[in-house]
């Protein structure tokens, strides 16, 4: 019969431990959410102040409660653009990376109050609502990276069937070898599609083209339908023509499985085009709005 000793040590190794919880837990929920509560808490001082401003003359960005959340929505917007730079330095604890994106996440979404309120809801044709606007879609597009972040990679996975890119690389070459010695006896008319389908570039085309998941001209299927239709295939009882359909129609399987991986690449990556250039752009408004209010305003 085992002692409470024993009983202790067999509960302590069944029990994961906190470092380890931690480390499998999501940068969303890091530390019970800490970084929600934060963000929650500032977007509700900012709109419990917004409340309790006198109707006259009302919360607008030119007043003390304006500049006060003019300062911290400023403040947040240049700290939140340093993910990209703090994304270089792997460290742990309090300020490891998962801590950093976390706030990065759920600060941005209570930007979204401060600026507003900032503004006091008066938008016009002016530096300001350039700022918010740009602010806003870098956000939007923020939302999207982190669905993406949330959902693609299990579609990344299990489109690879087990097997690495290398590895889907390599199979589609084997395929081609193949293709290549099967295809020699072929009339010329097939043996010159057989060879344009090898000879094609399985990761030409722009972004457009990897974001459909499509060859807007795939030669394989262009060499399949030829020897599906031809005269050959139809009178003659050589199993060259099986073989090389056989081959073509598993190349076909395989580019396709390699075009989804390359559009779901596309859409984890995407958005970062128009993240990043876009933040940028938010930086220069909001400097040039900071400097129009302090000498101009």
């Amino acid at each position: 019969m085992a002692g409470p000793a024993a009983s202790g040590r067999s509960a302590a190794r069944r029990a994961p431990s906190f470092r380890s919880q931690t480390e499998h837990e999501s940068f969303l929920r890091h530390r019970e959410f800490r970084w929600l509560k934060i963000g929650a808490g500032l977007a509700a001082l900012a709109l419990l102040g917004y409340a309790l401003i006198p109707a006259a003359p009302g919360p607008y960005g030119g007043t003390w409660f304006g500049y006060t959340l003019g300062t911290a929505g400023a403040l947040l917007i240049f700290w939140l653009a340093m993910l990209g730079i703090r994304k270089r330095a792997m460290t742990r604890g309090r300020w490891s990376l998962k801590a950093w994106t976390s706030a990065h996440v759920w600060l941005g979404i209570a930007l979204v109050v401060v600026a507003t309120l900032h503004t006091g809801l008066h938008l016009g044709w002016n530096l300001a609502t350039l700022a918010w606007t740009l602010m806003m879609v870098v956000i939007l597009s923020g939302g999207y990276g982190i669905s993406a972040y949330a959902t693609v990679p299990m579609g990344l996975s299990a489109n690879r069937e087990e097997q690495t890119q290398p590895e889907m690389v390599e199979g589609l070459r084997a395929i081609d070898r193949q293709l290549h010695d099967a295809a020699q006896p072929l009339p010329a008319a097939e043996a010159e599609a057989v060879q344009a389908a090898i000879a094609q570039d399985p990761f030409g085309g722009g972004l457009r083209q990897r974001l459909s998941g499509r060859a807007d001209d795939c030669a394989t299927l262009r060499a399949l339908t030829l020897l599906e239709g031809s005269a050959l295939a139809e009178n003659s009882n050589s199993p060259v023509i099986p073989r090389v359909r056989g081959l073509l129609g598993r190349r076909r399987g395989l580019l396709d499985r390699m075009r989804r991986q390359m559009r779901l690449r596309a859409l984890l990556e995407a958005w970062l085009y128009v993240h990043v250039p876009l933040t940028v752009a938010l930086m220069a408004a909001l400097t040039a709005h900071i400097i129009s209010v302090f000498y101009y305003g």
